[in-house]
């Protein structure tokens, strides 16, 4: 003899939870005062930040503060080896040619490095710049660290002023 299926009763479990239930019924006066938005309101206006990639950070004004602005940017020994270790498989994104260190060359990699933190540079053989030179050079006027000095390859890295993708190891 078979025995019939008992089919259980499954509790169904959607909608907010006890804790949430309790947030929605202390809060419920206030949120049902203010009610649906009318399109009589008028239009939400959206707040106007502007294009992050043109943001420049301010330039340090005396002595001190370039000191203390180097200091800031320089990097642990772990710090360097994880961001060499990033950095491996990363396409040269800045190229430095027969002008050499110019301000467009600069203003290019301060725009790669607030995209995305950490840019390879490739110095070309014809650039006028010896190549130990030019990577702390250029590391100073974009505001950045370097990272790696390899070949005619440069890492720099900076952080990003709002939203930081890179986290460093301490």
């Amino acid at each position: 003899m078979t025995r019939p299926r008992t089919q259980t009763t499954k509790k169904k479990t959607t909608g907010p939870g006890p804790k949430r239930q309790r947030a929605i019924a202390d809060a419920g006066p206030k949120t049902a005062a203010a009610g649906p938005k009318t399109a009589a309101a008028g239009p939400k206006k959206k707040k106007n930040k502007g294009d992050l990639r043109r943001v420049r950070a301010a330039e340090p004004k005396t002595d001190a503060e370039k000191v203390a602005a180097q200091e800031a940017r320089a990097l642990s020994g772990r710090a360097t080896r994880y961001l060499r270790g990033l950095g491996h498989h990363l396409e040269p994104t800045v190229q430095i040619g027969k002008d050499g260190i110019t301000d467009g060359v600069v203003a290019a990699t301060r725009e790669a490095l607030l995209a995305h933190e950490l840019v390879k540079v490739r110095i070309l053989t014809e650039a006028p710049v010896e190549r130990k030179e030019a990577g702390a050079e250029l590391a100073e006027r974009a505001g950045a660290a370097l990272a790696q000095t390899l070949g005619r390859t440069l890492l720099l890295y900076k952080r990003h002023p709002h939203k930081p993708k890179i986290v460093l190891p301490r």
